[in-house]
């Protein structure tokens, strides 16, 4: 693991690697037109976003801790951007949220139940005193405090 996070530098920049002067990249095997400004333009915005989604997976693999579920959303994120750039979509870092909701939508609330679950085994508490803490009124900074205890 520690090799592969290291040579994360070296991979970020392959791009340099790639034609600068031109947005047509000929090898004797294959011809490759590109919408950016050259190859290595396109190379850079990729390896943008494929190094921190490299990195990311890494994380979400090793990760032990029970929240390790939430680095699923900037995963995503990264996935719909890099989607955008394959795509040649010059535009790909502005439509990715509307597409990032319905993940938000499930993620959130599962790794919340998650939590809950968790800190109920720790804590042992029983649905009754759940119960009634709910019945209690109180006001929305007795909330806040409620949600970060």
């Amino acid at each position: 693991m520690i090799f592969l996070i290291a040579i994360s530098p070296y991979l970020f920049y392959l791009y340099e690697n790639f034609p600068a002067d031109s947005n047509v990249w000929e090898t004797p095997f294959f011809t490759l037109t590109t919408n950016y400004l050259s190859y290595q333009h396109f190379t850079w915005f990729l390896s943008g976003k494929l190094i921190p989604l490299y990195l990311l997976l890494i994380w979400f693999f090793t990760c032990k801790h029970w929240w390790h579920w939430i680095i699923l959303i900037p995963i995503a994120m990264y996935l719909f951007q890099t989607w955008g750039i394959i795509n040649q979509n010059l535009n790909a870092d502005e439509v990715e949220l509307l597409y990032m909701i319905p993940v938000m939508l499930v993620i959130i609330p599962t790794v919340y139940l998650i939590r809950a679950k968790v800190f109920n085994k720790i804590r042992g508490d029983n649905l009754r005193e759940f119960e009634e803490e709910l019945r209690e009124k109180k006001t929305i900074w007795g909330e806040l405090r409620d949600l970060f205890r």
